[in-house]
């Protein structure tokens, strides 16, 4: 076996490693985002309780703002992605955050 055979190897014993990792934390990552997502909800309450009120739309561009009012939501993460230089994901969850907080 020569070095490049043996980096062939090593990287598909990795590949398939990393992809049994994936497969079974999946569903645990599920239980986690529910729990999030039951934490953010208490969050809020909390908040409104306390008189304390949550913007979503602050520190937003104008034009990310009115897509999303418009619930265009891929030209809301398109925008936000030009005002912030972000990636896909992150522009992508921080969009659909803002949609569920403002109740959009």
């Amino acid at each position: 076996m020569n070095a490049s055979s043996e980096q062939i190897a090593f990287l598909s014993v990795l590949i398939v490693g990393v992809l049994l990792v994936i497969a079974l934390l999946r569903p645990q990552l599920s239980d986690i985002r529910g729990a999030l997502a039951r934490l953010e909800s208490k969050v809020d309450l909390l908040m409104k309780h306390a008189g304390i009120q949550y913007e979503p739309y602050k520190d937003l561009p104008r034009d990310v703002v009115d897509a999303v009012q418009r619930g265009e939501k891929i030209e809301a993460i398109r925008r936000y992605r030009q005002a912030t230089g972000v990636g896909l994901k992150e522009a992508k969850d921080f969009i659909e955050e803002v949609q569920r907080r403002a109740g959009a």
